[in-house]
């Protein structure tokens, strides 16, 4: 038999018309095709994937990597364990005669606190598409700016092309908070153009089909992508600087508890921002339209000390074990002492970053060691201790022992 005669038992395409064609017996089958399969198996993973996570293990899987925030990662596991059974019960017809609303989400707290990689986490742990996208860069449609249907696209491109996938995946806009009306606000947040964007972002909260050039160009002629955003997971986040005031002169001291002490500031922002409703984030500057369609609000509080000390070593891919890692590749031992860690959590306590501030003070303190360190002979360890974090003098280096 001539070798270009040989088909795909398949799709029927030739040899000639394909790169790949693998034989078995007496069957063939072209690399288009194994791409085909290939995809139906992943999807079908994809979907298996998600809904084998319960609220308890989705919590379990964020405590390992983000410190503290208990009552946020409880009401995260629970909205993203309702949203994809919600997705599951409509695929099998299961929730005919009862529609089942999707529930956006409205991350609210201070910079630094573990909010973008709440989500990061979640989207990682479930393997479900994720696009990260930033509030002050979008415009309404018209203007110069990232326009607030790039992030579908943004969201499609992650799933290198699969509109199922993309239909079921999370977006993240960071920064909501910069869309508040001006003069509605105590901290006078964006201009009115904000509400533009606001409203812009409304239909594709709810649910709309979007229709976009998957290469990014006009002039190429290409088919045009369709995706709807009905059940796409919409989750967003602001820090929403000042509004415990806005939230104070609405419940007054009573509000507070009866008997209630407050020890620090932070304690007094974060029961303040745990009471946050609908009616203070009108004030702030959100249309109620907008918050409408984001149902759920998660609160998330100040880092405390503690937690910043925490952070450093706790998490499986902590910063002191990336160190020590890196460390360990130039066969040195990397030893922070306990006092060290309180330091460098005091100091980024104070400096009012949160856990980013963290990564800074570390370049900090490792810059000339990590500089001279690969040029050095027979070290054996480096240790960390409070003096080397408060003076940023070079750690203590031991080296390996002479043989005679």
């Amino acid at each position: 038999m001539n070798l270009d005669d040989i088909k795909c038992s398949f799709c029927g395409k030739s040899r000639k018309d394909v790169s790949k064609l693998i034989s078995g017996p007496k069957v063939y089958i072209c690399n288009e095709c194994v791409t085909v399969c290939n995809n139906l198996l992943l999807k079908e993973d994809f979907n298996k994937s998600i809904s084998k996570y319960k609220p308890i293990t989705i919590y379990n899987e964020l405590e390992k990597y983000v410190i503290g925030q208990n009552q946020a990662k409880k009401y995260l596991s629970v909205a993203i364990y309702n949203h994809y059974k919600r997705l599951d019960s409509q695929k099998n017809g299961a929730s005919k005669n009862i529609e089942l609303t999707k529930g956006n989400i409205l991350l609210i707290g201070p910079t630094g606190t573990g909010k973008t990689l709440l989500v990061e986490t979640l989207a990682q742990k479930l393997d479900v598409p994720l696009a990260i996208g930033d509030a002050t860069t979008l415009t309404e449609a018209g203007y110069v700016g990232e326009d607030v249907e790039s992030l579908i696209k943004n969201l499609y491109q992650s799933t290198d092309g699969d509109i199922e996938k993309t239909g079921r995946g999370i977006i993240f806009i960071d920064e909501i908070d910069k869309l508040a009306k001006r003069g509605s606000s105590s901290n006078n947040g964006r201009d009115v153009s904000g509400e533009g964007v606001q409203q812009a972002l409304l239909k594709l909260l709810e649910g709309k089909t979007i229709t976009f050039s998957p290469n990014n160009s006009k002039l190429r002629k290409s088919k045009n992508i369709k995706v709807d955003t009905t059940n796409i997971l919409f989750i967003l986040s602001g820090s929403f600087n000042s509004i415990e005031e806005i939230v104070k002169r609405r419940i007054g001291n009573k509000g507070m508890g009866f008997g209630a002490t407050v020890k620090h500031e932070e304690e007094d922002k974060n029961l303040l921002r745990s009471k946050i409703q609908n009616q203070d984030l009108f004030k702030y500057g959100m249309i109620p339209e907008f918050m409408g369609r984001v149902p759920i609000i998660v609160t998330v509080d100040d880092l405390t000390v503690d937690n910043l000390e925490e952070i450093l070593w706790k998490p499986k891919n902590s910063l002191i074990a990336q160190y020590k890692k890196m460390f360990s590749l130039e066969n040195i031992e990397l030893v922070f002492a306990k006092d060290s860690l309180r330091e460098i959590a005091e100091e980024s306590y104070k400096r009012k970053m949160g856990a980013r501030g963290l990564k800074a003070i570390m370049e900090d303190i490792m810059l000339d060691i990590m500089y001279e360190i690969p040029s050095m002979e027979k070290v054996h360890k480096c240790i960390v201790d409070k003096m080397v974090v408060k003076q940023r003098t070079m750690p203590h280096i031991e080296y390996k022992a002479k043989v005679s």
